[in-house]
């Protein structure tokens, strides 16, 4: 069996052991993560850190995290609403007038975080996303495809762009500078949008599928017609340093298992983690409330949206391409976070609910 690093409490025996499975069965390196009233029950990690297997997955190492990254934007929002800077019932246009454009003058900013504002397109190359003013005015130019509020499409790229661009024309500040001033910093969590170069001796590049190289790039079956969203971004690009430095809030956050958890207990906990209170328990509240329920018109599934998180049951949370995951369970104050850099082909990846599947028969044992 895989030597696996760290802690875990034995009631979650289950948790490292699925962990130990994924790379006797082929994975380069993960960690993972279970936090149970903001505290770590599961803290572990295996592997390596690159794809010759020659540099050990450490304790501190980070990986591009991509759509878990989406949960970070989301909870500045969150955090905004709750100190009522930021109304999810406002037109996006009362903070960002140049969006009113093109005929989305009734966006509403809850529109944004549940994928229902018609955007999911994005009509630029690679290297427009890393401009932040040209990538946010191509968007405030853009027709929307549906009446928003009226139908999702999963906005995979281009909801960073929205949803960070109300939050800087909100606080001045970036969601990247937003997210370390306000949330990690005060949490003490090594997490990042727009990672510094000091930390990129600690990055796990990503590894494609087996049988695949750099060039393999995401897809999602139900994209619309002509439209780039949820494809076209390579392995290669995502490694690049451009990715790294760049703010792209949707799919470019760094971090690791326990970074992630200890973020997310935050909606899991009732808005208090360490002494530390980001939210009010109403505020917590929002990510939960329904937005939408049905097919989804650029992932082709049935999907159920809360204020920037999926919605699965009691639970809320969101995973990434490539295998990350996180999933939030308010109900039992329970968080878990799995993250690798090693790619599987999307319809063979059940990793991440392996993972909460263990998480939850160590839960059992706990006292409700």
């Amino acid at each position: 069996m895989a030597d696996i690093q760290g802690s875990y409490d034995n009631l979650f025996l289950a948790v490292p052991n699925a962990l130990a499975a994924m790379l006797d069965a082929g994975d380069a390196g993960g960690s993972v993560a279970v936090f149970v009233d903001g505290e770590p029950v599961v803290d572990v990690w295996g592997g390596y850190a690159d794809a010759a297997r020659t540099v050990p997955w450490e304790r501190d190492t980070l990986v591009n995290v991509w759509s878990v990254t989406k949960t970070m934007t989301a909870l500045c929002a969150l955090v905004l609403i709750d100190r009522g800077a930021l109304d999810p019932d406002a037109p996006v246009a009362r903070y960002w007038p140049e969006f009113a454009a093109a005929g989305k003058e009734k966006v509403l900013v809850r529109h944004l975080l549940s994928h229902t504002a018609g955007l999911p397109d994005w009509d630029g190359s690679v290297e427009d996303l890393y401009d932040w003013p040209g990538a946010t005015a191509r968007l405030a130019a853009r027709t929307p495809r549906w009446e928003p509020g009226t139908a999702a499409g999963y906005h995979s790229l281009t909801q960073g762009f929205l949803v960070g661009e109300v939050v800087r024309r909100v606080t001045g500040r970036s969601v990247g500078q937003f997210l370390a001033e306000e949330v990690t910093g005060p949490l003490g969590a090594d997490f990042h949008i727009g990672l510094p170069a000091e930390h990129d001796h600690r990055v796990a590049p990503a590894i494609p599928p087996t049988g695949q190289d750099e060039d393999y790039a995401s897809s999602a079956p139900g994209n619309p017609a002509g439209s780039e969203a949820g494809n076209g971004m390579r392995v290669r690009d995502g490694n690049s340093l451009a990715w790294r430095r760049a703010q792209i809030p949707a799919a470019s956050g760094y971090g690791n298992a326990r970074s992630v958890a200890l973020v997310q207990s935050v909606l899991a906990c009732g808005g208090e983690v360490n002494g530390v209170r980001l939210l009010s328990r109403a505020g917590c509240e929002r990510a939960r409330e329904e937005q939408f329920d049905g097919d989804d018109r650029v992932l082709g599934m049935p999907t159920r949206w809360g204020l920037g998180y999926g919605l699965f049951g009691s639970a809320c949370g969101w995973g990434g391409w490539g295998g990350s995951l996180v999933m939030i369970e308010p109900d039992r104050r329970l968080v878990v976070a799995y993250v690798t850099h090693q790619m599987r082909e999307p319809a063979e990846d059940t990793r991440g609910m392996e993972i909460v599947t263990a998480a939850y028969e160590g839960l059992q044992g706990l006292p409700s």
